[in-house]
This record gives C-alpha cells, sequence and structure tokens, in this order.
C-alpha cells in the first residue's frame, strides 16, 4: 500500500501524443451525457447481458479515464458542469424546485410567471465569471443544447441565454423528463406543441414492475412522439446548421434514466433468456441511446467534418435501479438474500446481494445519491480524429468540473476566476501526470474527498461517522482504515470541512 502523500501518477500508453502545435484548434465539440447510467452498463466495461458498440467505439480509438467522477445525482452534477465548481460550495448556484412546468399543453401560460418567479431567485456566477457555453463562445463558437435540461431541477428560458446558449431545444423540468412523450417542449424562446402526446407528466411510468405497471407501460395512447427521436433530429439539424463554423453541441439525454419507457425492445434483448420483461425494456434505453452516438458520429462522417470534432461522452452520476421488482432487484434496496435493507454503512449496497442482473456501478459499492463509488464513479471518453490520441486509457482522477478549464485552455480562453477544475490537456494529449490534487463530493449521506493518489474519506452523517479508503487496494470500499491513519484521517476530514466552507451540511442534500 502506498503511503498517504504519493503521487498518483497518469499511466496513459498513448503511442503518438497529439501536440498543442498539430492539434486542430477550434474544433466542433459534441457533448454526449448519459442520465444515471453507471460505468457497468456498458460493454466495453464489463456489461455481458448486451451489447453497446458505438460507445464501445469511442472507448477503443479514444482517450478513456478510467478514475473519471461526476457528482451524486443529476442537479448538482449539470450545475457543476456547466460553472466548474464542486457540489460542496454553497454559494456558486441554487437547485430548484422541481415539477415547476408540470402542467398540460394548454395551460402553458402560466409558465412565464414561474419562470419570473425562479429568475428573482436566481444564483448566478458574479462577473466575470464563466459558465461553460460562455468559455465557447469567447472563442468564437456557436453554442447549442439538445436535450434534457442543464440547471437545478425547473430552469428558465432566460437562464439558459445568461448561461451562453444560442439554441436550445428539450424540456426545463426536471420531474417531465422522467416520462417521455413530453405534449409540449422548448424551442429557444417558444413553447412548442407535439401532436399526438397528450399526457400531461409526459407519460412517466410506475414504479416497482407489476402486470399493471407493464400493461400502462404498453398501452400507446396518447403516446405518438418519442422524445429521443425529436432529440436526434434536433442535434443532427443543429450540427448541420452549424458545420462550417465552429459549434459546441451539449446533448444531456434522458436516457437511461428511468421510469423504464422505450418504444421498442431492441432484438438482442428480446431473445435473452436471463432477463425479465422490465430488464430487457431497460437493456434497451440503454441500446437507444448508443444508437446517438451512432446517428451523431455518422452524420459528422457524412458531412466531411470529422477530422475536426471532437466527441466527448460522460454520465451524470452513478448507477440507479429502474427495473425493481419483486424476488429479482426491489426497492427500497434490500439483500435479496436475507431481506436486510442496505444503509450504505454497516450493509453497503452491492450488484450480487441486491440482485441486479446488470451489475450496472460494475461491482463497486453503492448507487445515485450515495458518496460510495457506485453513486459517483462514471465513463468519460474523449474521442477525435486526429485530435485525440487513440486506444489509450488515462488513469488519472478526474471530475466534471475538470470539463471548463480544458476547453478553455485547449481554446486559450483566459479564465478570469479561479474554477475548482483543471485542465486535463496534459494527461489527455501528452499522457502526462496531472499532479496532486483532490476533489471533493456532496450526497444525501455527507460529503466526501478523494486524493489523486486514491484515497479517499467520506462522511456518513446518520451515525456522525467517517470512513477513509485506500481505492487502488481496495475499490469496493470494503476496508475502513480511518483507525489505522488517525492522523491521514484527520487531515483530510480538516480540507474537507475548508472545502465545505466550513460545515458539513453543506455537502449534505436532503
Amino acid at each position: 500500500m502506498k503511503t498517504p502523500i504519493a503521487a498518483f501518477s497518469c499511466l496513459a500508453l498513448a503511442a503518438v501524443p497529439v501536440t498543442a502545435r498539430e492539434r486542430v484548434q477550434k474544433p466542433n465539440v459534441i457533448y454526449i451525457y448519459a442520465d444515471d447510467m453507471g460505468k457497468g452498463m456498458i460493454s466495453a466495461y464489463g456489461q455481458s447481458q448486451f451489447t453497446t458498440p458505438r460507445i464501445d467505439a469511442l472507448i477503443k480509438n479514444g482517450t478513456s479515464f478510467e478514475n473519471a467522477y461526476g457528482c451524486m445525482f443529476s442537479a448538482p452534477a449539470r450545475a457543476s458542469l456547466m460553472t466548474g465548481y464542486h457540489d460542496c460550495r454553497p454559494d456558486k448556484w441554487k437547485i430548484t424546485q422541481a415539477g415547476q412546468y408540470a402542467v398540460a399543453a394548454e395551460d402553458t401560460a402560466v409558465i412565464a410567471s414561474r419562470e419570473a418567479a425562479i429568475d428573482a431567485e436566481d444564483v448566478r456566477l458574479a462577473a466575470p465569471d464563466l459558465y461553460l457555453p460562455q468559455v465557447f463562445k469567447k472563442a468564437g463558437y456557436v453554442t447549442g443544447q439538445v436535450g434534457k435540461l442543464d440547471w437545478g431541477f425547473t430552469a428558465t428560458r432566460n437562464q439558459l441565454r445568461a448561461h451562453g446558449w444560442d439554441y436550445y431545444y428539450g424540456y426545463l423540468d426536471h420531474v417531465r423528463c422522467h416520462g417521455f412523450y413530453p405534449p409540449f417542449l422548448f424551442d429557444n424562446d417558444s413553447i412548442v406543441l407535439l401532436e399526438g402526446n397528450t399526457h400531461p407528466d409526459c407519460a412517466k411510468t410506475i414504479e416497482p414492475e407489476t402486470p399493471g405497471a407493464y400493461r400502462e407501460r404498453w398501452n400507446m395512447a396518447g403516446k405518438k412522439t418519442y422524445s429521443e427521436d425529436v432529440f436526434d433530429e434536433k442535434a443532427i439539424g443543429f450540427i448541420r446548421d452549424h458545420r462550417d463554423e465552429p459549434f459546441f453541441l451539449f446533448y444531456p439525454s434522458q436516457l437511461p434514466h428511468g421510469p423504464v419507457s422505450v418504444p421498442a425492445v431492441y432484438p438482442e434483448l428480446a431473445d435473452n433468456p436471463n432477463l425479465t420483461p422490465i430488464e430487457k425494456e431497460y437493456g434497451s434505453m440503454v441500446k437507444r441511446l448508443d444508437d446517438t452516438v451512432g446517428k451523431l458520429m455518422d452524420e459528422i462522417k457524412r458531412l466531411g467534418i470529422a477530422g475536426r470534432t471532437i466527441f466527448i461522452f460522460a454520465a451524470d452520476n452513478g448507477h440507479e435501479i429502474y427495473y425493481a421488482q419483486k424476488g429479482r432487484c426491489e426497492k427500497p434496496y434490500r439483500d435479496v438474500t436475507n431481506g436486510e435493507l442496505f444503509d450504505n454503512y454497516a450493509h453497503k449496497y452491492y450488484s450480487v446481494p441486491a440482485g441486479d442482473v446488470f451489475n450496472g456501478n460494475a461491482g463497486r459499492a453503492g448507487l445515485k445519491r450515495s458518496n460510495l463509488e457506485g453513486g459517483i464513479h462514471i465513463p468519460l471518453v474523449f474521442y477525435g480524429e486526429g485530435s485525440i490520441p487513440e486506444g489509450v486509457v488515462c488513469r488519472e482522477v478526474v471530475s466534471n468540473y475538470d470539463l471548463l478549464p480544458t476547453v478553455a485552455d485547449w481554446l486559450g480562453v483566459p479564465l478570469p476566476v479561479e474554477k475548482d477544475g483543471k485542465s486535463l490537456l496534459p494527461a489527455l494529449l501528452e499522457g502526462k501526470s496531472l499532479g496532486s490534487r483532490y476533489l471533493v463530493f456532496s450526497s444525501m449521506e455527507g460529503p466526501a474527498i478523494l486524493t489523486s493518489d486514491g484515497w479517499k474519506l467520506r462522511s456518513y452523517a446518520a451515525e456522525q461517522a467517517f470512513e477513509l479508503f485506500y481505492l487502488p487496494d481496495d475499490p469496493q470500499e470494503r476496508t475502513d482504515l480511518s483507525e489505522r491513519f488517525p492522523e491521514w484521517t484527520a487531515a483530510l476530514r480538516e480540507l474537507l470541512l475548508k472545502e465545505c466552507g466550513g460545515d458539513f451540511r453543506n455537502g449534505l442534500y436532503r
């Protein structure tokens, strides 16, 4: 075991690093952001029930980060991504209340007044600080977002403009995003109706699985247009419209966030005897996301701009279960062998005792909302012909809030305010170490801190306890080393308290 002061060097194996002089100076950037997709749902990372060939191709032909982290659920993850700050800070954004636009199509006139109320209490970055799309705009890019909202639980059209988006199409309410057949969506400043979609809740389905839930899910009355189909069309349209100028396209997908909803089960899953019907449907949601990756990659090649386009694929947080059913994987989460509930402290969640046939957290402890690895560990891969080294696995410890400084570094945009994130370019393009650093996370269990050499301190507020793990030897977080290394535990605890603004409650979401 390494000592607590050891540096964790980059183990990327790039045969031919891409230098600053050789790389494309203003590449198009397409960022596909999966929702609630654990790393284990990708076949390149061990998923055995189905394949994800287009995501696998990004990983095989690009640079993937083995130790990448998001946040513990989507709202802070998106805010962290957009600002470049970790989510234990009490002062950089406000997580708005969800469900404020959950109205019928004929009642959308009320949305403007609700937006005004949200804007009146909005917490913005103080000038001259920059949001991610504003960095791109400083470099002369056109910016577009298609899909799920980028901010909090309910966003406003005014917020999107303030963040630097030239174009937006999609949802602005987290609750409505849980259904896939919306009666209306936002198209820049307009609200557009999707004829044939008649469910005010966007046809959100029922959990857990029962015969009644299955019938309700496949009753297609009032479900004409699947949202992800529209999003693919709008994303491709944006690419075509701006193929002759540098663009940044952010595609925050709904997939595979549940409740489960997909127009059809993919043949690869339909014939799998290991899966129940709802498990086949959930796996098909991941396949549908893989198709989106393929569609956008194919369009870039068709337009002849593959040599100046970078794809980034990542997720907001760790794995979550949307295919619960009695005797398989049950909610509230419990050990199916003895019925004991998981508390993520004395009895941590793991896929095998939970009955999760997909092992979506790739064997790690915990799920979404937790500061355990299963809640915050994410896939992250960069791919670009001639711009990104091929077939590289980088083992640096990195975060979603590193993207903004990375983009600024690549495009030569000075950041007027220091961010929590760090540029990944030395690791991404040249296989170099990023040096000593640490990452900070909030959660519904308490905050946590992870050092670049693999030491992690997590809090568990319900017991007023801290656990210390050395992840290179213990990726499943089974052995608490806090008593063996009390001084190191105390040092990390003080550092975490500082990052939480002097109050651990700033890293405890309830």
